[in-house]
């Protein structure tokens, strides 16, 4: 992996590691990202940084509950820093809280951070944007990469997901608690980004690569949500 590839230059050996943070969702974007950082080396991740709704208790826009989060960190064997949120929150609340935590974070010298983004470059801008205001810069190991290679990639390398969400307005219900194989890639409609970077649906990662043990979890029922949102309850074994 190059320093095109990921933005913002990897370290060679004659550079100092830099301490950074990943911003975690629990899904296959976020695993596929740190995958590749901690495959180009130059980068230790000080900690995996999550958003969790309060009350509900799981990662924001996945619905995962947070216990599976605490599992994967576990797995990981990185630390994990919660931003909570309230159910209804804003968007100033939530650039607010995480500001705070960032902000923190740079007192301990630290000045980047690490994203899952493939593609949107408005999502990348807003990131950019606020993390200027905390003097931090975005690291995008992904970034650019085609969307169907690299869903095919995250299965070729040993990753196991499960969709633990699916937007009813561009796919079906039966989709929602499907395993993202190559049968589901298939599956999809043509109009649906392979790794669901459009929004159309969401992941958990159990077991891959970058995990020292699989997190075992059953499914439950799946539910809908503000008339549009098909979660699946994803239970801790």
């Amino acid at each position: 992996m190059n320093s095109e590839t990921l933005n913002t230059g990897v370290a060679d050996n004659t550079t100092m590691i830099e301490k950074i943070l990943f911003a975690w969702s629990g899904g296959k974007d976020s695993a596929m990202a740190l995958y590749e950082l901690q495959k180009a080396g130059g980068y230790e991740i000080s900690a995996l940084l999550t958003t969790v709704t309060e009350g509900y208790n799981r990662i924001s826009m996945h619905g995962v509950r947070e216990s599976l989060l605490e599992q994967q960190a576990e797995s990981l064997g990185l630390p994990l820093e919660k931003v909570y949120i309230t159910k209804q929150s804003s968007n100033e609340e939530y650039e607010t809280k995480m500001r705070d935590k960032l902000t923190h974070y740079g007192y301990m010298g630290i000045s980047s951070v690490a994203f899952g983004d493939i593609f949107l470059e408005d999502l990348k801008k807003y990131r950019e944007d606020n993390l200027l205001k905390v003097n931090m810069k975005g690291i995008f190991p992904v970034w650019k990469r085609n969307s169907a290679e690299l869903a095919h990639a995250f299965i070729d390398v040993g990753f196991k997901a499960v969709i633990a969400c699916i937007d009813s307005n561009i796919l079906d219900k039966a989709f929602a608690s499907r395993t993202f194989d190559k049968q589901f890639l298939s599956e999809l409609p043509s109009n649906v980004d392979p790794c669901g970077e459009n929004g159309e649906f969401h992941s958990f990662v159990y077991d891959g690569p970058i995990f020292s043990r699989r997190i075992p979890y059953e499914k439950g029922k799946v539910v809908l949500r503000d008339n549009r949102y098909y979660f699946c309850d994803l239970m801790p074994v």
